[in-house]
């Protein structure tokens, strides 16, 4: 962007079309500018699935709701497995009280903990979602991934994690140590609107996320078809039958694929 479509931007008021408008325009360049990384990605995927693989989804935050995207829902495929902090005491037996400590993600061990709890098979593929890329318990577990190896995917915004400092004691950000880094194009910061005098407003990365997240099922599913394998694909439960099927499906995975209430 040149200095003058930079003020320009600046001094255009804040409001809904113009977010919708700028937004869209990043999702429209995203679309082509990612194709050959979505083809990588939905590849490590195909693969694990042929493999009768479990893909292993993890992130905290905000970068939850792209978890959500991937595993366990409409449309999506099956062996698909979140890994959550509150697997600590679900999962882990862990007192309710230590998921209320707002600095867990920094303490070192929390994400072997939990790969350790979700007993992954050596042809799981983990997909680490992280927007800033750098979080302690983020590049932990890309490490341990990748030091038990499995291969990894990387959802993160290449623009934040360049402008800022590596925290985890390995000097490591999530896109250094990833099979393929899918780059949601979002801003340092994430908010995609400046304003004046400093800051900026309205997140972006869940938006390109939810995009990219999308394009890797419907590639990956492409390329299954291709190779002659019936993709396992949920049916929404809120359709007569869908329940049903998804347990008949769900049944391949018993004991490797958790669905939770929340």
């Amino acid at each position: 962007m040149s200095v003058e479509s930079a003020n320009e931007s600046v001094t255009q008021p804040v409001s809904a079309d113009r977010f919708a408008r700028e937004s869209l325009a990043v999702l429209n360049r995203l679309t082509d500018s990612a194709r050959a990384d979505v083809s990588a990605a939905a590849a490590l995927i195909a693969d694990c699935v042929r493999a009768d693989g479990v893909v292993q989804a993890f992130g905290t935050g905000h970068s939850q709701a792209l978890v959500l995207e991937l595993a366990g829902r409409a449309g999506g495929l099956v062996p698909t497995n979140r890994l959550s902090m509150a697997d600590l005491v679900l999962f882990g037996g862990g007192h309710p009280g230590v998921l209320d400590d707002p600095l867990l993600e920094r303490e070192p061990g929390i994400a072997v903990r939990l790969y350790e709890l979700a007993a992954p098979r050596p042809q799981d593929v983990f997909v680490v979602i992280s927007n800033s890329g750098v979080n302690n318990v983020v590049v932990e577990m890309a490490l341990h991934a990748k030091e038990q190896g499995h291969r990894l995917l990387a959802i993160t915004s290449l623009s934040h994690t360049r402008q800022v400092p590596a925290v985890h004691p390995s000097g490591k950000k999530l896109a250094d140590l990833a099979d393929v880094v899918l780059d949601n194009a979002a801003p340092r910061g994430d908010a995609l609107l400046e304003l004046p005098g400093g800051g900026a407003v309205c997140a972006l990365s869940t938006l390109t996320g939810v995009l990219l997240v999308q394009m890797t099922v419907a590639e990956t599913t492409a390329q299954l078809l291709a190779s002659g394998d019936r993709p396992p694909v949920y049916v929404s439960a809120n359709v007569p039958g869908g329940f049903e099927s998804n347990l008949e499906l769900e049944k391949r995975y018993a004991g490797r694929i958790r669905r939770t209430a929340s």
